[in-house]
C-alpha cells in the first residue's frame, strides 16, 4: 500500500476545485490583487476569500497586503510534492504497460496449438 501523505491529500484537495485551479492559472501570469482574481470569478469576494485562503494554507500562494489591497502571488514549489508523486505514478503505470506488451508480444509470437 502506498504511503500516506497528508500534505499531498491537502494539495490535492486544495487543486481539486475548478475556481482555486483558474485562480492559480492567473496567479501563473504574475501576482494580481484579490480583487482582480475575484472579477472573472463571478463570485461574492468572501467566497473568493474561502477559496485563497484554502490555497494559502496549503502554501500554494503567498499574500501580502499594503493598505487596503491584498496582493496573492503563486508558490510553485508548493507544487512539488504533486509532481513527485505524479512521476512516481507514471513509473508504475509505464513498466506495467511495458510487461504488458512483452507479454503480448511473446503471445503473438508464440505458435497456436
Amino acid at each position: 500500500m502506498a504511503k500516506h501523505c497528508p500534505e499531498l491529500s491537502l494539495l490535492f484537495h486544495a487543486l481539486a476545485d475548478p475556481t482555486r485551479r483558474s485562480i492559480l492559472t492567473r496567479l501563473s501570469e504574475g501576482p494580481a490583487r484579490v480583487t482582480d482574481l475575484s472579477d472573472p470569478t463571478g463570485l461574492r469576494l468572501p467566497t473568493v476569500m474561502r477559496h485563497l485562503s484554502v490555497l494559502e494554507e496549503v502554501g500554494l500562494i503567498a499574500t501580502s497586503k499594503d493598505g487596503r489591497v491584498r496582493t496573492c502571488a503563486i508558490v510553485p514549489e508548493a507544487l512539488e510534492p504533486v509532481r513527485t508523486w505524479l512521476d512516481e505514478q507514471r513509473a508504475i503505470w509505464e513498466a506495467r504497460l511495458d510487461r504488458l506488451e512483452a507479454f503480448a508480444m511473446k503471445a503473438m509470437k508464440e505458435p497456436m496449438e
